[in-house]
């Protein structure tokens, strides 16, 4: 019973990030591709319009169209095999860690499908120095990893010693 309300959670919360990470990406699209531009919202802040061919930060970005196919193929593949460890999930934060990394996985995959590239939009400077734009299933991906090891570090202090 336990188990199957992990599971639950942390499919609702895959569920939630595909979801928002959709509607904020249409929000956006509308926003700031029609006319294209970018909004200054702070002076740290802006919304830029970014199309992603490639992975995380942009690397791997300079495949042809097959590219798209095959990094949503590993990432599909990748969220496949994380739905297998949530369902064997045995504490609540690794379940939420999982599902948000699978939220934001399928999110991005759904862009690669659609487009044929991810489309992200925060832009964080500070000081001259700017952080590759990024949408809200890398974050959610960026939360749930954090949360993935700090599940690890908690599950590893009740942890007994081996005994020779």
């Amino acid at each position: 019973m336990i188990q199957r309300r992990r599971l639950a959670g942390g499919l609702l919360a895959a569920a939630l990030v595909v979801g928002l990470d959709q509607a904020t990406k249409a929000w956006m699209i509308g926003l700031l591709l029609d006319p294209p531009r970018a909004l200054v919202v702070t002076g740290f802040f802006d919304l830029v319009p970014v199309w992603n061919k490639g992975v995380s930060f942009g690397m791997l970005s300079g495949h042809d169209g097959w590219g798209a196919w095959l990094l949503g193929g590993v990432a599909l593949a990748v969220a496949a095999g994380l739905a297998v460890w949530l369902a064997r999930a045995e504490r609540g934060l690794l379940a939420g860690g999982l599902g948000l990394v699978i939220g934001g996985a399928l999110g991005n995959v759904i862009d690669r499908g659609r487009f044929g590239a991810v489309f992200d939009f925060l832009d964080f400077h500070v000081a001259g120095w700017h952080w590759p734009a990024f949408n809200l299933a890398d974050s959610a991906i960026t939360v749930g990893v954090g949360l993935l090891l700090l599940d690890g570090l908690l599950a590893g202090r009740g942890a007994q010693p081996a005994r020779s």
